[in-house]
């Protein structure tokens, strides 16, 4: 019952879409083609249907939770440039994963019931394996990413350049039809990024229910 309430009093056709964006110094190889592929994106959820909130956020071993736009209509959010993506350090990826959870839940929370988003869309872009954490550990993040998936309805993205990190996500309860592996290179970006972004305006078009990458 108490699910049906609050699915009642949200806003019916928002969603709110959070990036956690790995900036680690491994992407600099594709430090161009992410800020593109991004910006493409950025674009497409723009011009998609409904209405949309955006979180962005990058992680790095420097600053494990850097927040660049939190909770800001999608219409409103800049797009990424060499001065704003500049990958460095190492990769504290269950840092970001479960700061990130925890930051976007108490976002939510201090919304009014009827301005709440309809879907919640949580998705990482990395390249590399957790190596980094200090805070949170893989239980830690699996119990959260559970929690939100289940009383939520919130929806979990993976995509990665490194199939032992598909692992990981799959580890910490990220459904593996949503977890897409892909190249390190221009193309692979941009098949990622574009094929998040049909999936992902095919979902607040109301014509998919889930986000989900062909295998």
């Amino acid at each position: 019952m108490a699910r049906r309430t609050k699915k009642s009093e949200s806003n019916g056709s928002c969603t709110h879409i959070a990036v956690i964006l790995d900036r680690t110094g491994s992407m600099e190889t594709i430090r161009d083609d992410t800020i593109g592929g991004f910006n493409s994106f950025l674009e497409g959820q723009q011009a998609g249907k409904g209405k949309a909130t955006m979180t962005l956020v990058q992680f790095d071993g420097r600053d494990p939770y850097e927040v660049i736009h939190r909770f800001r209509p999608v219409g409103e959010i800049e797009p990424l440039t060499r001065e704003t993506y500049v990958p460095r350090a190492n990769t504290p990826l269950y840092d970001a994963l479960g700061r990130g959870i925890n930051d976007l839940g108490a976002s939510l929370a201090g919304l009014a019931p009827r301005s709440r988003p309809k879907k919640v869309i949580f998705a990482v872009v990395t390249d590399g394996q957790e190596n980094a954490s200090g805070e949170f550990t893989r239980e830690q993040v699996e119990a959260l990413i559970r929690e939100k998936k289940e009383e939520d309805g919130w929806q979990f993205v993976f995509l990665s350049a490194d199939l032992a990190a598909i692992g990981d996500a799959v580890s910490v309860g990220i459904d593996r039809d949503s977890a897409m592996l892909f190249d390190k290179d221009a193309e692979g970006s941009r098949r990622a990024w574009g094929a998040l972004a049909c999936a992902m305006t095919d979902l607040r078009a109301d014509r998919v229910k889930k986000i989900r990458f062909a295998k």
